[in-house]
């Protein structure tokens, strides 16, 4: 799935991209950074699907707001960090989860 959830990623946030910015040519730098980008977080392990989407299009939105691509990539990083730690939370129960299923009986 390396290849596919890469080149899907990418392939879905630049289509939306392309439909937001008419003007924008289909090669131009900011596919090659976004290819950049996704190779990269795959390359640290994240292998998501859904999430290599998330930070792909947070990607090429933070790189229109900040003009840079360091910057943009440590933003995109922050999104993807708070999704993981989101989906983190919904899996891991609290520890009155057994207690509040007891009484609702």
């Amino acid at each position: 799935m390396t290849s596919q959830a890469i080149e899907g990623a990418c392939a879905f946030a630049w289509r939306n991209y392309l439909l937001l910015h008419s003007g924008i040519s289909e090669n131009d730098n900011r596919r090659s950074a976004l290819h950049r980008y996704v190779t990269h977080l795959r390359g640290t392990g994240e292998d998501s699907f859904d999430l290599l989407q998330i930070a792909a299009v947070a990607y090429l939105k933070k790189l229109d707001e900040l003009h840079d691509e360091r910057c943009a990539r440590l933003a995109a990083d922050q999104v993807l960090a708070e999704c993981l730690a989101s989906r983190k939370s919904q899996q891991t129960p609290g520890p009155d989860a057994k207690s509040k299923e007891r009484t609702t009986w």
